[in-house]
């Protein structure tokens, strides 16, 4: 099994807001994939005295012991106890209600045996390649769903965070977690699972550089550290950031059976 990370901040003057893992249970059966991209907050607070990094160090971290420690738990269920875990680390000096606490997206995958199970909530990108090179990406599509005119304040976008008919992402509510895309593939028909940030994924989604077979192929090729190259060389063509922020916090992985 080949598993490789990498990850590069949108700017050096702010830290990077992105977390990501690969693991190899004890037993050495299966394993797990965690990506995380932290929701970062406009000015003006969130409730929280904590950073965002603060934030998915720990819903990451529970999420890795989880995944690799429960195979009894259902990806769903893995995701509310880490939630509910990492609300419980600072509920008594923050206000969790608030609808800027910190957040974040969510890739989550699992395997065994038998089979690749996956979650994703918000605009992260899992992909999985089959043996024969055909790339499924699997997404959550609700913030896509949005028209840009409803999200072109913070306080519009506000509205629709973690409310139906909005979008949803994994803060200080567990129940979020029966909101997130799953599902189940036998292990026979995946060749290889990729976990994309929407700063990594920008190579097809901003770009079309590629389709997400192509993005597939560079991340065989030249690993998650290949891809970020590219698009940093991409948006380096795109000097005034005319088709949005100029720079984000890229992370990818991805693990190859």
């Amino acid at each position: 099994m080949r598993s490789e990370v990498a990850t590069l901040p949108g700017s050096p003057e702010r830290p990077n807001e992105d977390w990501a893992a690969a693991a190899l249970p004890a037993s050495g059966g299966g394993g797990t994939l965690v990506l995380l991209d932290g929701v970062t907050p406009p000015a003006g607070g969130a409730g929280c005295v904590h950073t965002v990094p603060w934030f998915t160090a720990r819903l990451g971290g529970a999420l890795t012991e989880l995944s690799a420690s429960r195979a009894d738990l259902t990806l769903s269920e893995i995701l509310a106890r880490a939630i509910r875990r990492t609300a419980e680390l600072h509920a008594g000096t923050c206000d969790l209600s608030h609808v800027r606490t910190p957040q974040a997206t969510v890739v989550l995958a699992r395997w065994d045996a038998a089979a690749v199970e996956h979650l994703v909530l918000s605009d992260a990108v899992l992909l999985l390649r089959a043996p024969d090179g055909a790339v499924r990406a699997v997404r959550d599509d609700r913030l896509d769903r949005i028209p840009r005119e409803a999200l072109r304040t913070h306080e519009a976008a506000d509205r629709l965070r973690n409310r139906e008919g909005g979008f949803f992402t994994a803060a200080a509510d567990p129940s979020v977690a029966e909101r997130a895309v799953t599902g189940t593939t036998p292990l026979a028909e995946v060749r290889a699972l990729a976990a994309l940030t929407d700063g990594a994924s920008r190579w097809v989604e901003r770009f079309g550089a590629g389709d997400w077979a192509e993005c597939a192929g560079v991340l065989a090729e030249e690993g998650p550290a290949g891809l970020l190259r590219r698009v940093r060389l991409l948006e380096g063509t795109d000097p005034g950031g005319r088709r949005g922020k100029r720079h984000d916090d890229a992370t990818a992985v991805y693990v190859e059976f």
